[in-house]
């Protein structure tokens, strides 16, 4: 009848109807107590330390809902719901000074009451002097002075904050994979994994955060820091003070581990990945073009696509299959036919019958198929099983899953000891498998062997990753929520690394989340975006702060993948700055099937906006990436083994040059190619900062002088692309062919 959880649902970002708000009050504060109750309650009062006070309706905050928005799209309305909704009551209570214990009595009206349990809260006090009972440490250099404290209750060290001494003019770069600018000084931010569905830079929220910076000075000088955590953090930038907040674990004993690095751009990010991990060199056909729609569901509609490809003579080497399955257990194909394995065991394809009127009537030879045209295949994932609770009427062997699941010790639990359901937006009411062990690690791989043992594919695409919500969850290695859940998809993307390798493939995973530690595990794009400018503009920065942080292998859905189709300038603008990426991959989101079609395909864009360009540019843009596959190939193995990233923001190599930072979406990819896209519409021209030295115009071979800004003419089959002069004698064969 009538619900109250202190924490609510632990939303990152916004307050759910059943929430203490704030969890942990100051000393003096008072708290909004907030409960959810069913249609049928009339009243509702909380018993206060000897007081009654009275709850009065509330709904859903409005600018909540509005963040999680999203805006168009097929899934912006589950996010926003995710948090409305009526039944809720609140009251603010008086201010919090000592430990309280309150309880909640709902009223119907036909008399009824329901009573809950008691609930208590105590404040916390920020110190420099922590009292009689509790102690706290922070190691590491450069904090200023005086300047750590401590968040205390009686019986716990809960938060810790610090500050770092900036200077004038210091530029910082970093905390994972950011939307909204390369350099962050004057700017709040935090470090937890989180899925922004879509407007990520809007709001300042990312996929794949994590806790280290570099910190460059107008002088060139640099240094960065790490803190050693995988619980969330804060940080506030300011002119003189880089302050930080880190979350701890609430016991009597507590620690802050801070790594300082000093040295260049590279040697503070070498520093980092000597703790984190590097990535490993992945196989050359990755940098070739990927190619997805979620709306291509069926065997049929995948060979069209790539045919399409072939008549069009548009080169592709990879192919991204994300409807294969059922969206239940995301294991076998839609549409097989098979006797279900009650006990869970994992099948093989001789389990299965494929109709010939069904959707996949052969996938294995369709994977065959795609092998003799030199097209790569790779299939969606998502670390969720649905469950009774969360859709009626699933197959029988989504159920006898999730019993082996939860039966085997594979599920991450709360602090009960129940299964965690999925408190997010997607999936909601889903199982988590407990990746954090190795044997939930095998148990959950084994069931999809058989897809890289029998049909062959050579990757995965290991989407979501950021559903666990919940200070309190129990992992398998130990870890509570708070420290584990931001570990979650590192160890999920390295879980389908280790059975592809196991079968002799190379570990192509295809993650949007991740935490330190990522940076060893396969390849990542930029998830979720609409098709405009600005989502173009926010995802270069995705893809230079990623870069910044160790991610190598990194893309983004060319052109956005949610909306309407984009226009021909915009996807062809997008396309040619994906083409000088690490990863180029264009993907559209599921619509549906409505038509209009939605697919990001040249040739749909094409037919969709009558711009007969479309092909051909796009044509010669994939061709020419053919080209630079082995140059791309190359320098990745000297990005593994140099820690000079492949996609580069220029202050790597240019720190005390203050162009550099005036041009924050410019970069060398490798050591020998600078990169300035066109990223607004209508442009004739674009200004491009060369850096000292000789460059040449790869488009014309024109010689450059560095050091200067050059205007470059821009038409839709150009984007302002420089060679260093000294390897432009290896490099003018890859740009020699016709635009």
């Amino acid at each position: 009848m009538i619900v109250h959880h202190p924490h609510g649902i632990e939303h990152p970002y916004a307050v759910s109807l059943d929430q203490r708000v704030p969890v942990l009050p100051l000393a003096g504060q008072p708290v909004l107590l907030g409960v959810q109750a069913d249609p049928e309650v009339t009243a509702v009062t909380c018993e206060w330390q000897g007081e009654r006070l009275t709850l009065a309706p509330r709904r859903g905050s409005a600018a909540d809902t509005a963040a999680l928005a999203g805006g168009e799209g097929h899934l912006a309305g589950a996010q926003a719901a995710s948090l409305g909704g009526a039944g809720g009551w609140a009251v603010e209570s008086p201010p919090v000074t000592g430990p309280i214990a309150y309880r909640f009595h709902a009223t119907t009206a036909d008399g009824g009451i329901e009573t809950t349990g008691w609930f208590t809260v105590a404040p916390a006090t920020w110190t420099r002097t922590l009292p009689p009972g509790l102690a706290a440490t922070l190691t590491g250099e450069r904090v200023v002075d005086h300047s750590v404290e401590w968040l205390v209750t009686d019986d716990g060290v809960h938060r810790a904050r610090f500050a770092l001494a900036l200077r004038p003019g210091d530029h910082v770069v970093g905390f994972g994979e950011r939307f909204d600018r390369l350099d962050q000084a004057g700017q709040r931010l935090d470090a937890v994994v989180f899925e922004q569905y879509k407007a990520q830079g809007a709001h300042g929220r990312t996929y794949l955060p994590m806790p280290f910076a570099h910190v460059v000075g107008a002088d060139g000088t640099a240094w960065g820091f790490h803190v050693r955590t995988s619980r969330r953090t804060w940080y506030d930038i300011g002119p003189e003070r880089l302050v930080v907040e880190v979350a701890l674990g609430g016991t009597a004993h507590e620690r802050v581990d801070l790594g300082i690095y000093e040295g260049t751009p590279t040697q503070v990010l070498g520093a980092f990945l000597d703790e984190a991990g590097r990535a490993e060199e992945l196989p050359a056909w990755v940098f070739r073009l990927w190619a997805s729609g979620n709306e291509w569901n069926t065997q049929r509609i995948v060979l069209d696509r790539m045919n399409r490809h072939r008549d069009l003579d548009i080169p592709v080497g990879a192919v991204v299959i994300e409807a294969w399955s059922d969206e239940e257990g995301i294991m076998i194909a839609r549409d097989a036919v098979y006797a279900p394995h009650t006990d869970g065991a994992p099948f093989k394809d001789a389990d299965f019958s494929y109709p010939a009127d069904g959707a996949w009537p052969d996938p294995k030879g369709m994977v065959a198929d795609l092998h003799d045209r030199d097209i790569k295949v790779l299939l969606w994932q998502i670390p969720l099983l649905k469950t009774a609770e969360s859709e009626p009427g699933l197959h029988a062997q989504v159920l006898a899953e999730g019993a082996a699941l939860v039966a085997g010790g594979h599920a991450v639990r709360e602090a009960d000891g129940t299964p965690y359901l999925n408190r997010g937006w997607w999936f909601p009411r889903s199982l988590l498998p407990d990746l954090s062990t190795q044997e939930t690690r095998d148990w959950w791989t084994a069931k999809r062997a058989y897809l890289v043992r029998d049909w062959d594919v050579d990757g995965f695409k290991t989407d979501g990753g950021e559903h666990a919500w919940g200070h309190d969850l129990r992992y398998g290695d130990g870890s509570r929520g708070d420290e584990g859940n931001n570990r979650y998809p590192v160890h999920y993307a390295r879980a389908f690394g280790d059975l592809l390798r196991a079968h002799g493939k190379a570990p192509v995973t295809f993650s949007r989340s991740g935490f330190t530690g990522s940076q060893a595990h396969g390849v990542f794009w930029a998830g979720d975006e609409d098709s405009t400018w600005e989502a173009f503009r926010n995802s270069v920065t995705a893809g230079l702060t990623a870069a910044a942080c160790g991610i190598v292998y990194w893309g983004w859905d060319l052109a956005g993948f949610s909306g309407p189709v984009p226009d021909a300038e915009l996807y062809l603008r997008a396309a040619a700055a994906s083409a000088f990426m690490p990863i180029m991959q264009y993907h559209s989101e599921f619509n549906h099937h409505q038509l209009p079609l939605r697919d990001r395909t040249p040739w749909h864009v094409a037919e969709t906006t009558g711009d007969a360009r479309v092909v051909p540019v796009f044509r010669r843009l994939a061709k020419l990436r053919e080209r630079l596959v082995g140059y791309l190939a190359r320098q990745a193995a000297v990005t593994i083994g140099t820690d000079r990233p492949l996609m580069r923001p220029l202050f790597f190599d240019h720190p005390a040059d203050p162009e550099v930072w005036a041009r924050p979406r410019q970069w060398l990819l490798g050591d020998d190619l600078l990169v300035s896209p066109v990223t607004s519409p209508g442009a004739t021209a674009w200004p491009v900062y060369l850096p000292p030295g000789d460059w040449v115009d790869v488009w014309t071979g024109q010689p450059c002088a560095g050091g200067a800004t050059h205007s470059r003419e821009t038409p839709i089959d150009v984007i302002p692309v420089y060679s260093r002069a000294a390897a432009w004698p290896d490099l003018e064969d890859t740009f020699a062919s016709p635009r």
